[in-house]
């Protein structure tokens, strides 16, 4: 009959993880953001603390052992930070920043008591891997909750797995003398440990793949230059604002807003100044609209803005705001003063499609703010019958 040695199983565990650590690099690129960087410290902390682990059974015991468990919490804290970055604030970071900091210092001086300092440890490990699976499933929300439940399914399972193995070397101590002894929690806890690996690789790598595809979509979403929404990220939710305006009656207004003598501003100050500008006016439009607000820069010079909530006089003072705004910190930032014209139009929500009648409507007065000298807010007279067959194609003509 074959048995299972431990230390051999330490040893595939602490090589496997630093394959997993230098081939992630490889896999990603240098080009990664905190959180798979989070993940990186995160496989390599194990792996050292594995190797601590084994070698503490022949050279320095107790500086080994104390550094495992120093190792393994920076682990676990290390997920912990991964998840953050990417689905936000998660629960439990005192208790845990806590955990990590208790749990190494009470083993170091609990060391010379076998039961006190194993079932300490094991519980404060125990409660880590808790803390990493309620963060990584709750609060539930919507991005990427398979690879979530995969990953506080294994971290759960660990945790249960090594606080039997505390309270065995705490409570039956005669059964678990060290370490490496092969009693039967002992094993499934490493053999546990090695299969949990492989899945909290997975699941961190679809955590990986679910952060670059949800880029690449606000990248397609989103003006390289002033970091304001593009027309393709205005189209998909403007029917959507639309429709909830119909639902509740609200009155929505409809600015297209047209820096003023933009090329002169080119040949005076260069595209850089242009840029500048442009980006200026943007982060004006962002300090001056709520939160419902739909911004979007159309192309070149022209923005347009979808305010929910507001009737003509809400958007005429809003405009006034912007404008103030924009000549003051204009004349401070950039050195020269930046205006703009605008047209004003009422989304009347009973058309078949209300945006496109609108943006043409606004973009005809935008016309006539220009013609009367620029500098001005025009109100379209009256609400044209829609001539385009839809969102994208109005977006694109008030674009041109």
């Amino acid at each position: 009959m074959v048995t299972l040695d431990i230390t051999t199983i330490l040893s595939v565990t602490a090589l496997n993880l630093f394959a997993i650590s230098a081939a992630l690099p490889l896999i990603m690129g240098n080009t990664v953001s905190r959180s798979v960087r989070w993940v990186q410290s995160s496989l390599l902390a194990q792996a050292a603390a594995w190797v601590c682990i084994v070698s503490a059974e022949f050279v320095w015991d107790m500086p080994l052992s104390v550094l495992a468990m120093v190792l393994a919490s920076v682990a676990n804290y290390s997920v912990y930070r991964a998840l953050q970055g990417w689905i936000g604030p998660r629960p439990g970071h005192r208790l845990l920043v806590m955990t990590c900091v208790l749990m190494p210092v009470g083993y170091a001086l609990s060391f010379d008591h076998y039961a006190l300092r194993v079932g300490w440890a094991n519980a404060g490990l125990a409660l880590q891997l808790a803390i990493v699976a309620r963060a990584s499933l709750w609060p539930v929300r919507e991005w990427g909750t398979n690879w979530r439940r995969l990953l506080a399914a294994v971290y759960a399972t660990m945790a249960l797995v090594t606080l039997a193995r505390g309270v065995l070397g705490a409570f039956f101590t005669e059964l678990y003398p060290s370490f490496t002894t092969p009693h039967p929690i002992n094993l499934f806890a490493q053999l546990a440990a090695n299969t949990a690996m492989p899945l909290t690789t997975v699941a961190l790598l679809v955590a990986w793949r679910t952060e670059i595809e949800n880029r690449l979509r606000t990248l397609a979403l989103t003006d390289g230059l002033t970091n304001l929404p593009n027309r393709r990220a205005l189209a998909t939710a403007a029917p959507l604002l639309l429709a909830q305006a119909r639902r509740e009656g609200w009155p929505v207004a409809l600015l297209m807003l047209d820096l003023d003598h933009f090329k002169q501003v080119n040949d005076l100050h260069g595209h850089e100044g242009g840029d500048r500008a442009l980006q200026l006016f943007a982060d004006v439009l962002r300090g001056c609209l709520r939160t419902n607000d739909l911004s979007c820069r159309l192309g070149g010079e022209e923005f347009m803005l979808v305010l929910p909530h507001t009737d003509a006089a809400g958007a005429e003072q809003l405009d006034t705001r912007i404008r103030t705004e924009l000549l003051e910190r204009s004349k401070l930032e950039l050195g020269w003063p930046v205006n703009f014209s605008t047209g004003l139009a009422m989304c009347h929500l009973t058309d078949a499609d209300p945006l496109t009648a609108a943006t043409q409507a606004a973009d005809q007065a935008l016309y006539e703010a220009k013609r009367l000298g620029r500098g001005r807010l025009m109100a379209a007279p009256q609400h044209p019958t829609p001539t385009s067959p839809g969102v994208d194609a109005a977006i694109t003509t008030a674009g041109q």
